[in-house]
């Protein structure tokens, strides 16, 4: 039965909730005026409004929900070089320099975000053992195998590929055909990192009000006015950090992006040998399915959280949670019986070209489509655009400028997930 698959303690909540829960809604009070006002307080959000308000601007971020409710608190934790498209790839679209540089901007995200958490002294279980990726086909491990032998000249980041016969020092399971490993990837406790950055963008003097939802931004002689349940504010400035809740307030943006629910679990505590054994090396892990999965051990490696994409709509996390457990199992034939602890989801965006987006259109600016990626890249151009914001050359990034691509009849509803998650599905099971 459906009901033995949770522990006594199931919450359909975010595991990282329980450790750091959601921040309050902050200053009830909504400011009459600001010089920039930054609609979403995820990492996007709160990294440009870092930079603004230390340069000596003031700063209010709001929020539709408490602040951080969306995906910056619900995500894996997981951190990567970002860029979904290969060298080749973005070459034919964009020419090689600009795609030398794109791939440079996802290596710049990685060091970015290791450098920042070191610098600001954050505590958020920064780890640093890398990530296996793992083949699902024999095809697929030998064009991983490709692919890093032949890197890009002034790209290449340190790999090294793990046949299937040695697998077993990287994952306990022989459900894969080997893998490749990038000992630069890192993992963090993503509510934690997400609450030090809201302290120290509040340290910083910024505003920052929860439960304030923009309901409409007009455009006035001198910037823009934006109408809350709290009050108007005008602002200077005004910056659009929604991704994967980006909605009918800027339609422009929002056909543009598309939500995807990606969905994870957090098992019942497990013993430390089991774990151990899954996870010998301590790496997280994802594998070359089309239709993600992406997992690791619990920071206090007594857990194990499990992601993916697994619905062709977007359902409640109880109906989620089983399927991913299956999934677990099929991995983790070891795990047969352990029941789900927690169960959540959130929406992340992908954009049509698989790049994230910065930029300004109408006056407004905008950072969003991390396809994923989001704990690095987000915070990384939310710096960036931050210090365009303020004037700052250094501000200045390899997605600058590139076109922000819809298709016809999209509004934000993205009625082609469902076909296309079931024709990715049977290209990963013949593959």
């Amino acid at each position: 039965m459906t009901a033995d698959l949770f522990a006594a303690d199931f919450r359909p909540d975010c595991y990282w909730w329980d450790r750091t829960p959601r921040a309050a809604a902050g200053s009830g009070v909504l400011p009459a005026k600001a010089d920039v006002v930054v609609i979403g307080s995820g990492y996007t959000g709160l990294h440009a409004a870092l930079q603004t308000a230390r340069a000596g601007r003031a700063t209010v971020v709001i929020d539709a929900e408490d602040l951080g409710f969306g995906c910056s608190t619900r995500n894996g934790g997981q951190v990567s070089t970002s860029v979904k498209p290969g060298f080749d790839a973005l070459a034919r679209r964009h020419g090689p320099e600009r795609a030398f540089r794109i791939i440079r901007e996802g290596q710049n995200s990685l060091a970015f975000l290791k450098d920042f958490i070191v610098a600001e002294g954050i505590d958020c279980d920064l780890v640093r053992r890398g990530r296996f990726h793992a083949a699902h086909s024999a095809a697929e491990y030998e064009a991983l195998a490709q692919t890093f032998a032949n890197q890009p000249k002034g790209l290449e980041t340190e790999a090294h590929m793990v046949a299937r016969s040695a697998q077993r020092a990287e994952i306990g399971s022989d459900f894969y055909h080997g893998g490749v490993v990038q000992p630069q990837h890192v993992s963090v406790d993503p509510a934690r990192y997400h609450q030090s950055l809201l302290d120290r963008v509040r340290q910083a003097g910024a505003t920052l009000v929860g439960r304030c939802p923009a309901t409409a931004i007009e455009k006035t002689a001198t910037g823009f006015t934006v109408t809350t349940p709290k009050g108007r504010i005008a602002a200077r400035d005004v910056l659009v950090a929604t991704n994967g809740y980006t909605g009918p307030l800027t339609p422009w943006l929002r056909r543009r992006v598309i939500p995807i629910g990606s969905y994870i679990i957090a098992t019942e505590e497990l013993p430390e040998a089991t774990v151990e054994r899954l996870f010998p090396s301590g790496r997280h892990i994802t594998d070359s399915r089309k239709v993600v999965y992406y997992y690791r051990a619990s920071p206090d490696r007594r857990r194990i959280l499990f992601g993916g994409r697994v619905s062709l709509s977007e359902t409640d996390p109880r109906a989620s949670g089983p399927k991913l457990l299956a999934d677990m199992v099929r991995i983790f034939p070891d795990l047969a019986g352990t029941r789900i602890a927690r169960s959540w989801m959130g929406f992340v965006a992908y954009s049509f070209d698989e790049l994230a987006h910065v930029g300004r259109h109408e006056g407004l600016w905008y950072a969003m489509g991390y396809c994923g990626s989001g704990v690095g890249m987000a915070s990384y151009l939310g710096m960036r655009i931050g210090q365009q914001i303020v004037g700052l050359k250094e501000g200045a990034t390899a997605f600058d400028g590139l076109g922000f691509q819809t298709r016809p009849f999209y509004t934000g509803n993205p009625w082609f997930l469902a076909p296309s998650i079931l024709y990715y599905r049977w290209r990963d099971r013949r593959s």
